[in-house]
């Protein structure tokens, strides 16, 4: 079963929507953009976040010190990375944190793409997206078919046409953000009906 992540989480109400829902992930923004919260906004967030919920954390080329105490406070447990940081850079988180921080890279895809470099990474998962929360879909013919590490599908999925997405690549899990909004907030009726196509 493909597992489900909601990202830019940001108000309580997106909180009681994923509670009642529960995704498998939610995302928190970090980095710059309309979704961006606050360390103490994240924290309060998660603490009423439903435990069954896995919650990430989102990072364009942030210090590691911002990502070790997101985690080592609880915020977050599980880091996406979308600037470019480096396989060493990667490594040095994992070692600092016991390998208890699991990492999504999330690689911006063009035609030219070789994922199967990133085969060896410690990165635990990938994240196939058209740009950084683009809300656009890439060509999925550049995905492929020999990857071996898990990943995650993002970029203009929706629910019109992810169950192709599914069908065609059983990505591990699939990104959602601005196609679960309405004017720039996240929608119940959107959220809900994303789950019942899914499961």
């Amino acid at each position: 079963m493909v597992k489900i992540k909601i990202c830019g989480i940001k108000r309580m109400e997106d909180i009681e929507i994923v509670n009642k829902y529960v995704p498998d992930y939610i995302g928190f923004v970090f980095a710059d953009s309309k979704r961006k919260i606050s360390y103490d906004l994240a924290k309060k967030l998660k603490s009423n976040l439903n435990s069954n919920i896995t919650s990430v954390g989102v990072f364009v080329n942030a210090s590691q010190d911002e990502i070790l105490d997101l985690f080592n406070e609880g915020i977050i447990e599980i880091a996406q990375l979308h600037g470019n940081e480096s396989e060493e850079y990667i490594i040095d988180l994992k070692e600092k944190t016991n390998h208890e921080l699991k990492i999504i890279n999330a690689i911006e895809m063009s035609q030219d793409t070789d994922l199967l470099r990133y085969d060896k990474s410690l990165a635990d998962y990938l994240l196939l997206d058209s740009g950084k929360g683009s809300g656009k879909t890439f060509e999925w013919r550049w995905i492929n078919s020999n990857l071996k590490k898990d990943f995650f599908l993002a970029g203009g999925l929706n629910s019109k046409n992810v169950r192709k997405a599914i069908e065609e690549f059983n990505p591990y899990a699939i990104d959602l953000s601005s196609s679960l909004e309405t004017n720039g907030f996240k929608d119940e009726i959107k959220i809900k009906e994303i789950m019942e196509v899914i499961n």
